[in-house]
């Protein structure tokens, strides 16, 4: 037995491990590479668990180990996990989870987490260092990312097994805020915003239009570190925010006008577009209705609904169109 950085490393019986239901609803396809390198070379990084037995990370390798039929693995017994934490993953059945989070509950869970899955990815890196990594944990899965501390992969994943979604962006936004509050090295007028929006986030309001709000009044504040921050920091705040807004929807509609004038240079000519139609010509004759219906996979018939919906949509604009110029060439004849 070892114990090292709040972590003991011990033997523990696979199947006295409780698996909440935010781990099984992962996906944890694919694990034949991940099986073989263990079976070669151990494990060779241990799964992490609570005190209490809840898994925390690891669930690709815990999985792994099952089917190959261990019986028992090393584990990293991780303490400090927050009670909240523990009963969230330790949920067994959907029908019973506890009431939604609030916003800013789902923040420090989110974190909480994210730092003990970024511990993992970095004991996991160190470990393949000794070891060869071909498809340990294969292409990460939902649950274990693959050992390059990549910390989008533990948002994600943090996000995922919190609140069921990908809310990564919103739960950093919340936690931004949060560090903003707490800081004693940020203006007080700054902290103040901070602790104002997140009394918003609180009662109900939405988080991207706080966070842009006290990121606007840090980057005023920033701007003056020379002197105190301004009087009128709110307004100047207020400015910086609603001239960035005006920035960001100028290069919305910017890259929109280019989506919609590289659309337009891709689009095929008339001509082309009637020797498409007199190639598809009786193509109903070359093919058996019974038979497409009865042997066209799922996707492919998906695709086929998809097609003729968009062609019957082309067809009637197409028909507007043309009725349109019709009576016109009528009118000014």
């Amino acid at each position: 037995m070892s114990e090292a950085h709040g972590h003991i490393e011990l033997e523990r019986r696979v199947d006295s491990i409780k698996v909440g239901v935010r781990h099984r609803s992962d996906p944890t396809r694919d694990l034949a590479p991940l099986m073989r390198s263990i079976d070669r070379l151990g494990l060779l990084q241990p799964v992490t668990i609570t005190p209490e037995g809840v898994l925390v990370c690891g669930h690709r390798r815990l999985e792994a180990v099952k089917q190959l039929g261990w019986t028992t693995l090393r584990v990293w017994v991780r303490t400090g996990v927050s009670d909240h934490l523990t009963q969230l993953l330790a949920e067994q059945d959907e029908n019973t989870m506890h009431r939604p989070l609030s916003p800013l509950d789902a923040a420090r869970l989110y974190q909480e987490l994210k730092d003990l899955l970024a511990e993992d990815a970095a004991r996991r890196q160190r470990a393949s260092r000794f070891g060869a990594d071909d498809g340990e944990e294969g292409d990460g899965g939902a649950d274990s990312a693959p050992p390059h501390g990549d910390p989008g992969k533990s948002r994600n994943q943090a996000a995922q097994l919190v609140t069921s979604s990908a809310s990564h962006t919103r739960l950093e936004q919340i936690c931004t805020i949060e560090r903003i509050a707490a800081d004693d090295d940020t203006p007080s007028d700054v902290r103040k915003i901070a602790e104002e929006e997140l009394d918003r986030i609180r009662e109900g309001g939405a988080v991207d239009p706080s966070y842009q709000r006290v990121r606007a009044a840090l980057k005023v504040a920033q701007q003056h570190v020379s002197q105190e921050p301004p009087e009128d920091l709110e307004e100047l705040a207020a400015k910086a925010l609603a001239q960035a807004k005006a920035d960001r929807a100028r290069r919305i509609a910017e890259n929109r006008r280019r989506r919609e004038a590289a659309a337009e240079a891709a689009r095929r000519s008339v001509h082309s577009f009637g020797l498409l139609w007199e190639d598809m010509e009786g193509w109903t004759d070359r093919y058996d209705p019974i038979k497409v219906g009865q042997e066209l996979s799922d996707a492919k018939w998906d695709s086929f609904e998809r097609t003729i919906a968009a062609s019957v949509e082309f067809a009637n604009a197409a028909r507007t169109a043309r009725e349109q110029h019709a009576l016109a060439s009528v009118a000014s004849a």
